[in-house]
């Protein structure tokens, strides 16, 4: 007889029903299955799919030019010393309302009365900026009959033209009240526009030192960051050398302190960051005036240079706006002196005019008739000078200090800038050594990390080398810092506009 053929067992109904999940699953495995689940899937929103990291492409880093341009423009101050130099140049234009050209009419008739004479007249008057007087000229006619007392209103019948002209031969010739207030108008403009000058070169200045502080609050940031991420990294290697029993657990607190020490680092440098920005928001605008905290992601990787030194800081000193401005009180000041002295003179007056009368004769007879002219003199002199004599010792005065004041003030610069130039050389030479620190106090620092991997140091070395080398970073920071103020100081001692973007 053939061998019998085993018997299957009968699965029992657990295992029926786990053989029926694997295939279910191994259908949903299947292209078909997989369709209406990707199907599925992609009749979702967007909103409904997992975030997406973040595609915003990284700003570009924000360079001292732009903090510049926006400062120059847009900062209220400067647009203050604007407006105030459009004030002076429209009391300039009133000033010089005095040389403008007059033109008046009259006209006149009787309506009643014996006479029934009418008459009109018209004139342009012209005043002289030379000469301190004025040329007119005008027209005239009249018709009907003029009582005696009124005869000079009498022409021919086509009118009558006339021309003349006023000199000062002697006082009022070369200056005069009118002259001088154009004169003291001009004067006050280039003050403002000197006063202008002198508010952008401080704001620029100030720009460049908040611009700075931004800057390098990031990267003090940043070297407090990278220190607290080492001792975030040891923190894993020690917790596998105290399971492996090589290292004591104190050692792990130890390191959870100094992390804790680190962070605090970090917190302080975040919030001097947070107020360098909102300061250098006072400078940065848009076109509509208003503040723009820059964004942290806008932070240089590394120092902008500091301002180019001039090779002669001294030779620039007449560059200075307020030195400038002292030169214009004392020129306004000299054209007052002129005016003091002109009141001493007697005034003579020359006075020349033509006339001529057109057309057949009128009621007022043939005398009227050809041509017509007449020259005069006025003079008058003044026998006492007391106001004269007042005002011209004061006007001496008031030079002298003006004098006084200007030296001084040039003693002043030349001593500000040979003393910057001092302090620029001085920082030159301190972030030499600060980078020559910062060097070896990072070399020491990574051997005795290595040194400490290996177990030839202890954790403490370890920490102390590396806060001496981030120490080490920060004061060449600092004396980064410092000598872009020095620079930017001595470039708005020598009113340098170039380097301070003006």
């Amino acid at each position: 007889m053939p061998p019998r053929r085993p018997l299957r067992p009968v699965p029992s109904k657990r295992v029926r029903v786990i053989a029926l999940g694997l295939g279910v699953l191994a259908l949903a495995g299947t292209p078909a299955a997989a369709a209406p689940a990707a199907k599925a899937h992609a009749a979702k929103p967007a909103a409904a799919t997992a975030a997406a990291p973040n595609s915003t492409p990284k700003p570009a880093p924000l360079l001292l030019d732009e903090v510049l341009a926006s400062s120059r423009f847009y900062a209220p101050q400067v647009l203050e010393a604007l407006a105030r130099v459009r004030g002076a140049e429209a009391r300039l234009l009133t000033a010089q309302a005095a040389f403008d050209t007059v033109f008046s009419a009259n006209a006149e008739t009787r309506l009643t009365g014996y006479y029934d004479g009418r008459f009109v007249e018209s004139r342009v008057t012209q005043p002289l900026e030379k000469w301190g007087g004025y040329a007119y000229g005008g027209y005239r006619v009249s018709g009907g009959d003029f009582p005696t007392y009124e005869d000079e209103r009498f022409t021919s019948q086509l009118g009558e033209l006339k021309a003349g002209a006023v000199l000062s031969l002697m006082r009022d010739r070369l200056i005069d009240d009118r002259r001088f207030a154009r004169v003291q108008a001009e004067a006050d403009v280039a003050l403002a526009d000197t006063d202008r000058l002198m508010v952008a070169i401080g704001v620029q200045t100030r720009a460049i030192q908040a611009y700075n502080n931004w800057v390098f609050a990031g990267l003090r940031l940043k070297v407090y960051q990278e220190l607290l991420k080492l001792a975030e990294d040891r923190q894993a290697g020690i917790k596998r050398q105290i399971d492996e029993g090589a290292r004591p657990t104190i050692l792990l607190t130890e390191n959870e302190q100094n992390i804790l020490r680190r962070k605090t680092l970090v917190v302080q440098s975040e919030q001097a960051l947070g107020v360098a920005a909102t300061a250098l928001s006072l400078y940065l605008r848009d076109a509509d005036g208003v503040p723009i905290v820059p964004d942290v992601r806008r932070l240089p990787a590394a120092p902008t240079q500091p301002l180019p030194r001039p090779a002669q800081p001294r030779d620039l000193v007449m560059q200075r706006p307020d030195l400038r401005g002292l030169d214009i009180r004392l020129k306004a000041a000299s054209q007052r002196l002129a005016l003091d002295r002109n009141a001493f003179l007697p005034r003579l007056d020359l006075k020349v005019e033509a006339s001529n009368d057109f057309g057949a004769v009128g009621l007022g007879g043939p005398s009227r008739n050809g041509l017509e002219s007449k020259v005069g003199v006025t003079f008058t002199l003044p026998l006492q000078q007391s106001a004269a004599r007042g005002r011209l010792a004061q006007t001496n005065a008031e030079l002298d200090a003006f004098k006084a004041r200007r030296r001084f003030l040039e003693d002043q610069i030349v001593a500000d800038i040979d003393g910057l130039g001092i302090a620029v050389t001085n920082t030159d030479k301190l972030v030499g050594i600060a980078a020559d620190e910062a060097d070896r106090a990072a070399t020491m620092a990574v051997a005795e990390r290595r040194r400490f991997e290996l177990g030839s140091s202890d954790f403490f070395l370890v920490n102390v080398r590396e806060e001496s080398a981030a120490d080490a970073r920060v004061r060449r920071l600092d004396a980064a810092f410092r000598q872009t103020v020095a620079r930017a100081d001595l470039a708005a001692a020598t009113a340098d506009l170039d380097a301070l973007g003006l």
